[in-house]
């Protein structure tokens, strides 16, 4: 499979008031004309291609940062950062771009730590149901 699949996930709604799930593209296969994907895609769901840049992933992580953030009444002591190996390979060596962005976001008083993984379990903001996401960096924020 070109890495270029990887610029281009998918973006999945199951119902239109849905928040849309990413799917990253594992591979391809030209001789019967499918896709695997990481993750389901439910029959009838819509489905759109998406573009991903460097400046749109630390974007991302910024983002991901500030909701974290908010309600906090204390400031962080610790972050995990749990980033999709698909953020990596699109970002290649500015990969510590995201995390800088976060720490400017959390403050640097907090440890921070965390890892690459294939896809992440967690809701999203607001709600209580985790669900699975690839391309995407969840933060878990720790202070007493």
């Amino acid at each position: 499979m070109p890495t270029s699949a990887l610029l281009y996930p998918l973006s999945v709604r199951v119902n239109e008031n849905d928040e849309p799930l990413v799917r990253t593209i594992l591979t391809i296969d030209d001789a019967s004309n499918t896709m695997t994907l990481a993750g389901d895609v439910p029959e009838g769901a819509r489905v759109q291609l998406m573009m991903s840049t460097v400046d749109d992933i630390v974007d991302g992580a910024s983002i991901a940062a500030q909701y974290a953030m908010n309600g906090r009444t204390n400031k962080p002591e610790l972050a995990i950062l749990i980033s999709c190996v698909g953020r990596k390979l699109v970002m290649d060596q500015r990969t510590e771009e995201e995390v800088e962005e976060v720490i400017s976001v959390i403050g640097t008083g907090a440890a921070v730590t965390g890892f690459y993984s294939y896809g992440e379990m967690a809701p999203f903001a607001g709600k209580d149901a985790c669900r699975l996401h690839n391309q995407t960096m969840t933060l878990t924020l720790f202070s007493e």
